[in-house]
């Protein structure tokens, strides 16, 4: 290919990409899918790779960021980048109407009015149509050259569009972040376990000032240009709006709320429409701005000291306000989860008188340092939960404390930083939190009066206990009544309470009384229908009543498992952590779930009031007979989670000490068969609260699981015994949960996702990527006959 038809066909793919970016970013409207941008841009970058002197500055491939710079270079501002005068009121709207109305010997005046961004200020440069820099507006005369930065900024066009370009423009605009990637930033910073960014406006304002422009790049940033400063070479619109418009067209991203009004009841109107759609919006706004529509008019006005006197922005109520934390309390969620949340003194802050505010979790609390009697910054954006941003340290009540002199003297905080409670102020059910979770949560799932709602339905759903019938409605009316306060309570009621708590329930709605039913169907036949149902879910699976106790963590294959190996719900409910961990695809966090659940005491009066109810898990059993292996002292050494007890360690200690219980009385120092290091660790191990009444109950449950084992080890095969299958379509004739029953009904496990350990795909119509990722792997597939045929339903 020769030189010319190198740069011809680079030419045509940076087209194509500015094409299909401006169609993405700016116009909001894709016309190819996202893979066959990534495939030009890749045959792009793989041709400049090769001929680098095809790179132009305004080529995709630069928009990735560099290396970091050692420094923001100053950028003087060919025009200066003046701030507006602010209005607060409506009052102030109209009079700065009147100053123009009358500056200007006019009856009425036309103003261009858009939304106040709350982001940062950012000057474009463009020669002959090609992005040369990007400058901060600084102090308003000079700014930093942030050019590297703003290249990565998919919003900004690196090439204007169009013919006859300006040989030099000037653009003035507002780089922000979205609301959704702020958010999703602060996932990321938290899941990283660094600081989170206050507001969208900070993380863009900081990203666009970063000396590492890939760090920009990976912020996901936004630009909206709100006018020009310098024109050359082109006759720009003589108006505001046509500026707006003519910009578009160059390719630039513009707000789409904007518009044009007439006099200061236009502005009002604006104001208040801007006002109410607000928190929809998908970035942060601070108020409005207001500018006189004609450019001949703009001059006539001119300026008064740094500010013009033809523009001016309409504030909103501020959404930061300073105020004094009470109290520190903590709201249960409906799944369980512990919020702390301040109790302020009321400070009126965007709009509305604050009381309370959130506070997230215990890390936040601590990380921002909240105290009893700080006063803090509290924030509230739109309809968004107001939350504590930070604490003003100089404002902290202090104590003198020994020690110092009267010039300098020791001073400590009057309050103890924040602890999360360890019981719930619901139930009193102990509080657990995860390892590498933020959130802590009530255990106390069965028994929490928070968690009530959730609890119930999650029991009645189809998965679990299958109460065909019982929804949202009929739960919110038993809860809210009283007439249930457990899941053993659905067993109790009769055909009077349903009938009554109808009544009830439509004379506090005050519905409209239904109409007289029609044929023989009695009007109690819903009721009836409602009993029928909760009665025939006495005797369910003891895996689907697992899942419907809502362990956290547990779902219907790892209650299936459970159900399988221990064989019964007593062997379940009494089970350690470390004996749980033995089990297969059962790891220490969900272990760990299932014997905080049990070991909570009102979990299990709730448990045994659902036995007394009359609920009786159908088909238990005699345990696994593979679980004599797992048994092993050795095994269950190993799954106690000593540090430094490996499961090399752990044979050698059950070779000394095959018993369990003699472990919780042992001299640790007389175990010479494990070096000294893992003996000391041992040692803290047991002295820890509650390892030694563990590892007892450990020792009981091992020797009753033994006696209850079958004496012959032999196992029934299925036809699918140790095959994992992957279900994915719509089969003709089976339903999912149809097919996942045969297939376990054959001694088959089903996973939800396909690696190289799965061996048959049974796919049907609309296969998606699980099918392809078969096919990538070699992995077997199979049609819905197939599956009959192996499971044995057909024969072939």
């Amino acid at each position: 290919m020769s030189d010319l038809d190198l740069q011809n066909t680079a030419a045509q793919l940076r087209e194509t990409l500015h094409k299909y970016g401006y169609q993405y970013y700016v116009l909001d409207d894709p016309t190819v899918p996202d893979a066959e941008y990534d495939r030009i841009f890749r045959e792009l970058q793989a041709l400049e790779l090769a001929h680098p002197e095809l790179i132009t500055p305004d080529s995709p491939t630069q928009r990735v960021g560099g290396a970091p710079l050692p420094s923001l270079k100053p950028v003087t501002h060919r025009v200066p980048m003046l701030s507006l005068n602010n209005a607060f009121e409506e009052e102030d709207a109209l009079a700065f109407d009147k100053r123009v109305r009358e500056a200007l010997g006019v009856a009425e005046v036309s103003y261009d009015v858009g939304p106040k961004f709350d982001g940062m200020a950012m000057s474009l440069t463009y020669e002959n149509g090609v992005l040369v820099q990007g400058a901060t507006r600084g102090d308003g005369a000079t700014g930093e050259d942030v050019t590297p930065n703003v290249r990565t900024i998919q919003a900004i066009p690196l090439k204007l569009r169009g013919t006859n370009l300006p040989t030099l423009l000037e653009v003035r605009g507002e780089v922000l972040m979205f609301k959704k990637d702020f958010i999703r930033l602060n996932e990321e910073q938290v899941a990283k376990g660094d600081k989170t960014f206050a507001n969208p406006r900070n993380a863009a304002a900081g990203a666009t000032r970063l000396l590492d422009s890939r760090i920009t790049a990976s912020r996901r940033l936004n630009f909206f240009a709100y006018g020009i400063a310098t024109c050359e070479g082109a006759t720009p619109p003589n108006t505001q709006a046509g500026v707006m418009e003519w910009l578009s067209q160059l390719g630039l991203p513009i707000c789409e709320e904007r518009a044009v009004v007439k006099g200061g009841a236009g502005l009002v109107e604006y104001y208040r429409h801007i006002g109410a759609v607000r928190p929809s919006l998908p970035y942060e706004i601070d108020g409005v701005v207001y500018k006189v529509n004609a450019f001949a008019q703009q001059e006539e006005l001119g300026f008064v000291s740094r500010a013009p006197r033809w523009a001016i922005a309409h504030k909103f109520p501020a959404q930061e306000a300073l105020t004094i934390v009470d109290a520190i309390d903590v709201q249960v969620g409906r799944t369980g989860a512990i919020t702390p949340v301040a109790r302020l003194q009321p400070v009126f802050v965007g709009g509305v008188t604050v009381t309370n505010a959130t506070l997230h979790n215990e890390d936040e609390v601590r990380r921002k340092d909240v105290r009893i009697g700080d006063t803090v910054i509290v924030r509230r954006a739109g309809d968004v939960i107001p939350e504590v941003v930070g604490v003003v340290l100089e404002k902290r009540p202090m104590r003198d404390v020994p020690g110092g002199d009267l010039f300098n003297p020791a001073k400590e905080p009057l309050q103890a930083a924040y602890r999360l409670p360890t019981q719930c102020p619901v139930c009193g059910s102990h509080v657990v939190r995860e390892e590498g979770e933020a959130v802590a949560r009530c255990s106390g799932g069965l028994a929490c009066p928070a968690q009530r709602k959730q609890a119930i339905a999650h029991f009645a759903g189809r998965r679990a206990m299958d109460i065909d019938g019982l929804g949202e409605r009929y739960i919110d009316n038993l809860v809210d009544l009283e007439y249930v306060h457990g899941v053993a309570d659905l067993y109790r009621l009769t055909l009077a309470d349903f009938v009554e708590m109808k009544r009830r329930a439509d004379e506090r709605d005050q519905s409209v009384p239904a109409a007289t039913q029609s044929g023989k169907e009695s009007p109690t036949k819903w009721a009836e229908n409602l009993l029928e149902a909760i009665q025939a879910s006495k005797q369910p699976a003891l895996g689907r009543m697992l899942f419907a106790l809502g362990i956290r963590h547990v779902g219907e294959s790892t209650g299936k498992t459970l159900a399988d190996w221990l064989g019964t719900l007593e062997f379940v409910r009494h089970a350690p952590a470390p004996l749980l961990r033995v089990l297969p695809d059962i790891g220490g966090t969900v272990a760990d779930a299932i014997a905080d659940f049990f070991a909570e005491e009102r979990n299990q009066q709730a448990l045994q009031a659902l036995l007394d109810a009359g609920v009786t898990p159908a088909g238990q059993h005699a345990p696994h007979p593979e679980l004599r292996d797992k048994l092993e002292p050795a095994e269950l050494y190993a799954a106690l989670g000593v540090p430094k007890l490996t499961p090399v360690r752990s044979k050698q200690l059950a070779s000394s000490v095959p018993d369990l219980a003699a472990l919780a009385t042992a001299n640790v120092d007389d175990l010479t068969v494990l070096p000294a290091d893992v003996r000391a660790s041992l040692q803290q191990w047991l002295n820890e609260p509650g390892h030694k009444q563990q590892l007892q109950a450990l020792a009981e449950l091992r020797l009753a699981l033994l006696a209850a084992l079958p004496e012959t080890s032999a196992i029934a095969v299925g036809p699918l015994s140790g095959k994992t299958l992957v279900l994915t379509g719509t089969l003709p004739t089976l339903g999912r949960d149809q097919a996942k029953a045969l297939i376990e009904n054959a001694g088959g496990k089903v996973s939800g996702s396909v690696s190289k350990k799965t061996d048959v795909v049974v796919a049907g119509a609309e296969a998606g990527s699980k099918l392809t990722k078969a096919e990538e792997l070699g992995i077997i597939i199979w049609d819905e006959a197939a599956l009959l045929v192996a499971v044995g339903s057909i024969t072939t």
